[in-house]
């Protein structure tokens, strides 16, 4: 299941959003540029490799540098693959501009940076003994979909699904996607942990820490100037409610 647009337009410009998707995309074709021995030596630099903070004697010996905490934040903007990329920046366009909405630009580059980071602990705390490098967007943007899921209950998003080379689209709410989307991480999380690997080589658990981080964290950032619902699936049921009063008065005093 792909989502492919929801329900709810944007009321600013998402540029925070649209300059992280040029930004990333930026980095990745600096990585396409490198020499393959040159690449893997930068993806280990600037991705989390969680041995590297919980054995530093190991660390020493490898040769990675003591104290550098960068790597938390860099290894955000490195993917590993065209489908890596595509799509994380695609769940990224598609939620993101919502949650600037009710932020911001500023806050939300905020908010979107401490979710990746949060993650990557995550991944380090549960896979303590790694010598793998995580990179990607994932955790941060994990912390969008967990700030989209509270934020905008009502909103619909629309799917598709390929049964075999046939597509089929369909409406779903957003909240249920999401909802879904979280539960796959938890099994393939617990999976990991019962097989004591990563499955598919993805961090399923920084997935899971940045979502859960920003359903915990998303209330902190909003602007006081945009938090306001201003569209009919931003609207809570008392808001529904207000709104069908208001309309119905409307109508009589038209009359």
């Amino acid at each position: 299941m792909f989502p492919i647009q929801d329900s709810i337009p944007a009321r600013y410009p998402p540029v925070m959003m649209w300059a992280l998707v040029v930004l990333n995309g930026l980095v990745f074709l600096f990585e396409l540029s490198l020499p393959p021995q040159t690449l893997q030596a930068f993806v280990y630099l600037f991705g989390v490799v969680p041995a590297r903070y919980t054995h530093p004697g190991w660390a020493a010996t490898v040769g990675f540098p003591v104290g550098d905490y960068w790597p938390f934040v860099t290894s955000m903007f490195l993917h590993g693959g065209w489908m890596h990329i595509i799509g994380n920046m695609w769940f990224l366009w598609l939620f993101g501009d919502n949650v600037e909405d009710r932020m911001g630009p500023v806050r939300f580059l905020l908010f979107y940076l401490i979710c990746g980071v949060i993650a990557a602990i995550i991944h380090v705390l549960v896979n303590p003994d790694s010598t793998v490098p995580t990179i990607g967007a994932s955790g941060a943007i994990a912390g969008v979909l967990g700030a989209y899921f509270l934020m905008f209950p009502h909103s619909r998003v629309i799917a598709m699904v390929p049964i075999l080379f046939y597509p089929l689209f369909f409406t779903v709410p957003a909240a249920l996607f999401l909802f879904l989307w979280f539960l796959m991480q938890f099994f393939s999380g617990a999976t990991s942990v019962f097989n004591g690997q990563q499955v598919g080589g993805v961090a399923w658990w920084a997935h899971i820490g940045g979502f859960l981080a920003g359903m915990l964290l998303y209330r902190f950032f909003l602007s006081p100037e945009r938090n306001r619902p201003w569209h009919p699936d931003e609207l809570g049921p008392a808001e529904v409610w207000g709104k069908k009063i208001l309309d119905d008065l409307n109508r009589r005093t038209r009359r």
